[in-house]
């Protein structure tokens, strides 16, 4: 042992003061980074010289540089960052779709349905007035109006929702770019034992997270590793990685396979989500992806496309299904409505076009809200007296003109003895006759009654018995439209409003057809919920359950957020106290290495004055 030894051994303490003053510094520069992970300088005592009569130190060498950093409590740190990210897109879209129903301030669809209504009492009271008439055909067509416009606020969010899918799926495709490019980095760092590249390794931790605020992942990077005698806190992973998404590999070292995302395929021209393999084959994952802003976007707007069915549009998801049931909501009112007018004898009656509606085409199996049953025609002379009544039947076979005599052509033109008085000059089909006109070109069908004989002043009505055909087809219509898109007043009725009637009976005075559509707000009726399922309300009933399903869902939203929140920041705490950068702390350990530099400092002065001592014997 010399002097020279004892001189090295105080280099070596210099140094380590020296590292370790460096990491105290990195991690107080980094103390607002809150993605950064706190370093401390590892060190033992260097090999020591084995002599007689023991070992004597040679001072100290640092091993490796850690970050304290504790991978069980990270993923769940993960974890809940998605959960908080639904759930926070979840509750702001939610609460922007109830803003569209402001049916508790006196003002929205609610109060429309009222007026409605009231407007029909009002004309029953006074079927011939025409200023009672006006303010009928303006109350329906706020209504309508109204209703359409919740409509279309909903698929402007939905495809808003929808375009901003692409912006962020690219974002992924990114993240996971820069984090094969980290893990090469890290790989040509670590290469070396025991180096360890602990700020490339929290650039892919953060990258992590803001990939878990996207969509659920999750992450394999070997064995979980741990080292008690450092910090009890510190268990990190090895150098193997893999990540994937919803089963299915996104980031394999350092190969990325990346996320696809188009809509040639969807008519509505709404998008599906594809992971591509490395062989450059797709799987659609669009059903798979959950969680995070991604799962929460597919979640409201729909996941299930298939081509040829709903216009393209989702069969499911939270805001479709708030589209679904107000297309609900609106066929029914148009149908009931338009099955009552039809009560309301006309010198003819048209119905509205009926997209797809074939000659030979099962009027059952066309649209679901024709059931089997019967409807009379009547036909009422100029005094509004009955002249003609006869029943058409419906069944699972019955057409609208197969060439049979099962289809509604074949029935009305049928001659029969409508009266049953042995006089075959006298019946339905006498007066008028049904057609049914299909064009090829729009694929649209229209079916009319008409006079044969428009000098006459006979006129016809329909008095259905459950089959709800006059108002599916839209016979004489008061309503046109298929949904909520389109729900309007009759053109003709819009632009003269008189010429709507309040009879039944072409009598003046009459009030029968005013007075059964004033029933219809009492009547429990069947709305369609999707999935072969319907729900028997009342018409403001069905509309309390939507904007009640609204308002609750969003409730729902707002609780689980808060849910979220909580936990996140108990977690988030959590990983802070043992990650983060205490300033305090860190000033206190400068202090300290800043001691022990000046004590190493104080060795090589005391070495060196003995050196000189040593020298001058020599003299």
């Amino acid at each position: 042992m010399s002097l020279f030894s004892t001189l090295g051994t105080g280099v070596s303490g210099l140094k380590a003061s020296e590292l370790a003053m460096s990491t105290t510094g990195h991690n107080i520069a980094n103390a607002d980074n809150a993605y950064y992970t706190r370093q401390r300088v590892v060190t033992q005592a260097s090999e020591p010289l084995h002599t007689d009569p023991g070992d004597i130190g040679t001072g100290v060498s640092v091993t490796t540089i850690v970050r304290i950093h504790d991978e069980f409590v990270y993923t769940r740190l993960r974890e809940s960052s998605g959960d908080l990210s639904y759930d926070s897109y979840n509750k702001k879209t939610l609460e922007e779709v109830s803003k569209y129903f402001p049916d508790l301030n006196d003002s929205g669809v609610g109060v429309d349905i009222q007026n409605y209504f009231a407007s029909w009492n009002d004309l029953a009271s006074n079927p011939d007035d025409a200023a009672q008439k006006i303010a009928l055909v303006q109350n329906s067509e706020t209504l309508a109006s109204n209703l359409q416009n919740s409509r279309n606020n909903i698929r402007k969010l939905q495809d808003s929702v929808n375009e901003e899918l692409i912006t962020n799926v690219n974002e992924l495709n990114r993240i996971g770019e820069q984090i094969v490019e980290l893990n090469k980095a890290i790989s040509s760092v670590e290469v070396i034992e025991p180096n360890r590249a602990n700020d490339l390794r929290d650039q892919r931790d953060q990258l992590e997270l803001t990939l878990s605020k996207l969509v659920d992942i999750s992450v394999f990077k070997g064995n979980v590793e741990s080292d008690n005698v450092i910090d009890p806190n510190l268990t990190d992973q090895g150098r193997d990685y893999n990540l994937n998404i919803s089963g299915h590999s996104f980031v394999d070292g350092m190969t990325f396979h990346p996320i696809e995302i188009n809509n040639e395929k969807n008519g509505s021209s709404y998008y599906s989500i594809y992971s591509k393999s490395q062989d450059g084959s797709t799987v659609e994952i669009t059903n798979k992806l959950a969680g995070g802003k991604i799962g929460a976007m597919l979640d409201l707007r729909g996941r299930s496309i298939v081509p040829g069915s709903n216009n393209g549009y989702p069969e499911d998801g939270t805001l479709q299904g708030y589209i679904d049931n107000l297309d609900s909501f609106a066929k029914t009112l148009i149908e009931e409505t338009n099955n009552v007018y039809a009560q309301s004898a006309q010198e003819d009656m048209v119905s509205l076009s009926n997209s797809g509606l074939e000659e030979n085409i099962s009027l059952e199996s066309y649209n679901k809200s024709i059931k089997d049953g019967t409807f009379d025609v009547i036909v009422y002379d100029k005094q509004g007296n009955e002249v003609a009544r006869k029943a058409v039947n419906i069944n699972t076979l019955t057409t609208m003109d197969d060439g049979t005599a099962n289809s509604i052509v074949g029935q009305f033109n049928t001659s029969t003895d409508d009266n049953g008085d042995n006089n075959a000059l006298n019946d339905v089909d006498d007066y008028f006759t049904a057609y049914y006109m299909y064009d090829d070109d729009t694929n649209k069908g229209k079916l009319s009654f008409s006079s044969k004989d428009s000098l006459s002043g006979y006129t016809i009505a329909v008095d259905d018995h459950g089959t709800n055909f006059a108002g599916a087809i839209g016979l004489s219509s008061f309503f046109k439209g298929e949904s909520a898109a389109d729900i309007s007043v009759t053109t003709e009725y819009v632009k003269d409003p008189t010429k709507m009637n309040a009879y039944g009976a072409p009598v003046d005075g009459n009030n029968d057809v005013a007075n059964n559509m004033i029933q219809i707000q009492y009547e429990k009726l069947e709305f369609s919920m999707g999935n072969n399922s319907n729900i028997s309300e009342t018409i403001e009933g069905f509309y309390r359950y939507v904007t009640t399903e609204i308002a609750t869902d969003g409730q729902t939203a707002g609780r689980l957020y808060e849910t979220s929140s909580a936990l996140f920041n108990t977690v988030n705490a959590e990983f802070q106290s043992i990650s983060g950068v205490n300033v305090d702390e860190e000033l206190s350990a400068l202090i300290k290495f800043q001691a022990s530099y000046g004590a190493n400092a104080k060795v090589i002065t005391t070495v060196d004055q003995m050196l000189d001592t040593l020298l001058g014997l020599k003299q």
